[in-house]
């Protein structure tokens, strides 16, 4: 790796870690300009003006603004997350598995959607203007127009109400085999796979017909080759740095916009438990949330990023 290349990288990683930390600052901020009182959610209305100052100064509410951010900080830098005012459950063990089960239903949405986009992509091309490109383009545009709460509702209504093939809800527990997990989450990962399968695709036919563009593509035509050996051998390497930028904007989309979905289908994951103690003012919880989608979406776009420059043949090989 030259000295640029490497300076680029360091700058990027560098980026990547400013931006964390000004996120932290957002969400604690955020977390703070909250309405309303916590020690007063706690204890219930009828809490006695003692017992309310008392919980304000054993919860440290009555320090500095900056001194709280600051605590809280150094806690995250030391893996701890902090104290769940709700249930007194530490924060780090609470999460551990809700953000494996998040991690579970996005990886398996991925292992469907990434490659399935990019067939679609390459068949796409490969029939450019023709009936099964404007076939495919259809039902993608169709699938990323729908909202997704609308595409769970249809989907729980017609395949796990009325056709019975998949569950409603997608309760997994550490005691189910791996194949009634799926079977569980069978229906927020079509759901997911939909969402994103669109973007990724279209992106895949835009990169590889930008490529077919070049000199070496229709040099490669006049030697005879087949349109599909053309695409497959010459322009779809060329063109795997664009399409993989946005297969890591899209597995950070996964792995951060599945509230929604979580919470729609009832799924243990991250995005539910973040819904919950939202509604009950549990500030620990929804800054500890909020720092881990950051720290996903960042670092995958970060990683993104960094692809790119290593995939960009005038930095890696500077006259």
């Amino acid at each position: 790796m030259n000295a640029s290349l490497l300076k680029l990288v360091v700058q990027r990683l560098a980026l990547g870690l400013m931006l964390i930390f000004f996120v932290s600052i957002l969400i604690f901020a955020g977390t703070q300009m909250l309405p309303g009182d916590v020690a007063q959610a706690i204890l219930g209305q009828s809490a006695t003006p003692e017992a309310l100052a008392n919980l304000r100064a054993e919860l440290g509410l009555n320090a500095p603004v900056y001194q709280r951010y600051l605590s809280w900080l150094v806690g995250l830098l030391h893996g701890d997350l902090g104290t769940s005012l709700t249930n007194g459950q530490n924060i780090a063990t609470a999460i551990e598995g809700r953000l494996s089960n998040t991690l579970f239903l996005a990886g398996c949405a991925a292992i469907i959607s990434v490659p399935l986009a990019i067939i679609l992509g390459l068949v796409s091309v490969l029939y450019r203007n023709r009936w099964p490109d404007k076939l495919i383009s259809t039902i993608t545009l169709a699938s990323i127009s729908v909202p997704e709460f609308m595409l769970s509702y249809i989907l729980i209504f017609y395949i796990g109400v009325q056709l019975g093939w998949a569950p409603s809800v997608a309760m997994i527990s550490a005691n189910m085999s791996f194949f009634a997990k799926l079977h569980a989450i069978a229906l927020p990962v079509t759901v997911l796979v939909m969402v994103v399968l669109a973007h990724m695709m279209r992106m895949t036919r835009a990169a590889l017909l930008n490529v077919m563009q070049s000199a070496y593509i229709e040099t490669a035509e006049l030697n005879g080759l087949s349109r599909f050996k053309v695409i497959w051998r010459h322009a779809f390497p060329n063109a795997i740095a664009p399409i993989v930028n946005v297969v890591m904007l899209n597995m950070a989309y996964l792995v951060v916009g599945v509230v929604v979905v979580e919470v729609v289908f009832v799924y243990p994951g991250m995005g539910q438990y973040l819904v919950d103690h939202v509604a009950k003012r549990d500030v620990p919880v929804v800054q500890a949330c909020g720092i881990i989608f950051a720290g996903v979406y960042i670092s995958l776009n970060m990683l993104a990023d960094i692809f790119s420059i290593l995939a960009n043949p005038r930095l890696r090989h500077p006259r």
